[in-house]
């Protein structure tokens, strides 16, 4: 069974978007999109590499992730 998959395989470039807290200089950014073929999925790319390997995440373990962030869990990231 093939466990790599790609953005591209997963949505089309129009479905992936980014927070509207991003920047457009950001180089440390991801980009999501809603999955239709697995209701309730988050896929996850990184922006700077849009035909590359993507995640496909569970609702709960998106939002426990999303959450440790919020939370500081990963650390803080230096601003410019």
């Amino acid at each position: 069974m093939n466990t790599h998959i790609t953005a591209p395989e997963l949505a089309p470039e129009s479905d992936w978007y980014k927070s509207s807290y991003s920047g457009d200089t950001g180089n440390n950014c991801i980009e999501l999109a809603r999955q239709t073929t697995r209701p309730g999925a988050v896929a996850v790319r990184d922006s700077k590499d849009k035909g590359g390997p993507a995640l496909v995440l569970t609702p709960t373990a998106w939002t426990t992730f999303v959450t440790a962030v919020r939370d500081g869990e990963f650390g803080t990231t230096p601003t410019a």
